[in-house]
């Protein structure tokens, strides 16, 4: 998961919380933090309300995003019940949200690297 997430066009990993969480930005805004300790581990993502909604009903795995927003964040233990490819999906879902609200000069760079 982490080699995925750094490997997000324009991400940079940084630890603001301790060595526990590393925190996943692009154009200086968060996109993941991925809990580092504990078992399973578990990821935070921002997503679309009604999706995250959509995707709690589905998934005993994915609630309400831990100190984060609950609307436009999920928490996810990456316990293997939500497939590889949907957490795939959901951590460029998260890092296009965040794309999407930074200057224009800045998102269209990145997704000509992406």
């Amino acid at each position: 998961m982490l080699a995925y997430l750094s490997g997000r066009p324009g991400a940079v990993e940084d630890y603001p919380f301790g060595d526990d969480v590393a925190v996943f930005k692009v154009g200086g805004r968060v996109f993941a933090l991925c809990a580092l300790t504990g078992q399973p581990g578990s990821i935070s993502l921002k997503c679309d309300p009604t999706l995250a909604g959509a995707l709690r009903d589905r998934y005993p795995a994915v609630r309400p995003g831990y100190h984060l927003n609950k609307r436009h964040w999920n928490t996810i233990d990456l316990d293997g019940s939500v497939p590889g490819d949907e957490l795939a999906d959901l951590v460029d879902h998260s890092w296009e949200l965040v794309v999407a609200r930074l200057p224009r000069r800045n998102r269209d760079a990145l997704r000509a690297n992406g």
